[in-house]
């Protein structure tokens, strides 16, 4: 990620936003919608996370201007989401979280599911039968 800021000028002051900063909401925004098993952070993402160290931007790149940001989330699905569905909630999660706190627009939010995590055979049965009920 770059080592970028985002500056906003108000009457009492600069107002300076990291892109990490982006990162870390529209991380954790996306990880809130069901059916998002995680992020996909690739081989370094994976290392830090054997070491014990999260990593709350692991998989997202965000792009920020002055006024609009452009994100780009890495994803890894739970087996039996309907993915689109998946997408489109992760997108709306994540523009609002992003907007609303940070104030810049959110342009692009674009999903990239990079795999299907099947967990074990106790918790799929478990997610079988709360949709059955």
């Amino acid at each position: 990620m770059a080592e970028h800021e985002t500056y906003a000028t108000t009457e009492f002051g600069n107002i300076k936003i990291a892109d990490d900063v982006v990162a870390i909401i529209a991380g954790l925004a996306a990880s809130e919608v069901e059916g998002v098993a995680g992020m996909s952070g690739g081989i370094a993402g994976g290392i830090a996370d054997m070491l014990g160290k999260r990593n709350l931007a692991k998989g997202v790149k965000v792009e920020v201007g002055d006024k609009q940001t452009a994100i780009d989330l890495y994803i890894v699905v739970r087996f039996g989401a309907r993915i689109p569905d998946v997408a489109w909630n992760i997108q709306e999660n994540v523009k609002k979280a992003v907007e609303s706190m940070t104030g810049l627009e959110a342009v692009r939010v674009n999903v990239h599911v990079q795999g299907v995590n099947f967990g074990t055979a106790k918790e799929h049965e478990e997610e079988v039968d709360e949709r059955v009920r």
